[in-house]
């Protein structure tokens, strides 16, 4: 088929790779603008921009898509573009643009989305964080008919998926990433011989996955062990969970809970720091052993490695919320 694709981060440029190597002819793909990265801050291009240029395929880049927003004649511009350009479905993943009424009725075989959860669970930017966040035993990628509302078509495809109790963010959006790519292929190719059947969203069961914010990656050691190490897990590798102690930042990347460890300090103390234990934190319930950490300028490194460079002494505090 003749595809346009719709897409910025690694996770879309699975799903494009997938589409290209088994046959499909992308005949254009729309992402983001390239953006400031790294320490020079110097512009990046995203990761479906670089499979589009080594493959000799079109890019687009507009900012904007809504032809009644803030750049109407950008936008007018890319409805045109895709006017004119001759295909028969748009694929979508994880583009970061809202697409407009006015694009969706553009693909003759409409616009297909893989979305990162099984819907109607985690509707929105982040379902992959917040499925782990929560303690979600599975979760899963969902290829929906796209629509006006907010990840609320018609469910076309879903696979399940196990999350397991180490699981991180970078973990299972790999795993959903080539699952994704593995089912798009599938849905174009029942789509072409009109044996995809398309299923309603259940009213019941409906969340929403909030985009991740910066002051969300703040530790408040007054919640339970437990609770805490699900956020760390869902915010590795990005943004990262930290804490801070003497006015310095420490990321923290891995950690387990010892939900049964009885109260003998104040929350955010340190109860243990040695290299055979790592650092052992009291919480609201139970207590966290930090495994894997990083100092302001530092590497990531496991707890005995961080102590040898930065000790922490017993009864000292990490900031609390």
């Amino acid at each position: 088929m003749k595809v346009i694709f719709a897409g910025t981060p690694e996770f879309a440029a699975t799903a494009l790779a997938a589409l290209h190597q088994a046959g499909h002819e992308i005949v254009l793909v729309l992402t983001q603008p390239d953006r400031p990265a790294g320490r020079g801050m110097q512009l990046q291009a995203s990761a479906v921009k670089q499979y589009a240029v080594a493959h000799q395929i079109p890019v687009a880049q507009p900012v904007s898509l809504r032809l009644n927003g803030k750049y109407p004649e950008v936008a007018a511009e890319a409805d045109t573009l895709l006017q004119n350009t001759p295909h028969d479905v748009m694929v979508v993943a994880a583009y970061g643009l809202i697409l407009p009424l006015s694009i969706l009725t553009i693909p003759p075989r409409g616009c297909l989305n893989i979305h990162g959860s099984l819907l109607p669970r985690w509707r929105g930017a982040a379902p992959i964080h917040r499925a782990i966040e929560v303690g979600d035993k599975e979760t899963g990628i969902t290829i929906m008919q796209m629509e006006e509302g907010l990840d609320t078509g018609p469910m076309l495809l879903s696979r399940k998926v196990t999350i397991s109790d180490t699981e991180t963010t970078g973990s299972l959006h790999d795993t959903l990433a080539t699952l994704g790519g593995e089912m798009i292929v599938e849905a174009l190719r029942l789509l072409e011989q009109d044996a995809l059947p398309a299923t309603v969203q259940p009213e019941e069961g409906v969340t929403y996955a909030s985009k991740i914010s910066k002051e969300e990656a703040a530790l408040d050691f007054h919640q339970p062990a437990d609770v805490l190490a699900r956020k760390i897990r869902a915010f590795n590798p990005f943004p990262g969970t930290h804490a801070s102690y003497a006015d310095k930042a420490i990321k923290i990347f891995a950690a387990r809970a010892i939900p049964d460890q009885p109260q003998t300090r104040q929350p955010g103390e340190v109860l243990r720091a040695s290299a055979q234990e790592g650092i052992i934190i009291s919480c609201g319930q139970g207590s966290l052993q930090l495994l894997e950490l990083q100092k302001p300028g530092g590497k990531r490194l496991p707890a005995a490695e961080f102590l040898q460079g930065f000790p922490l002494t017993v009864g000292t505090a990490l900031n609390v919320k």
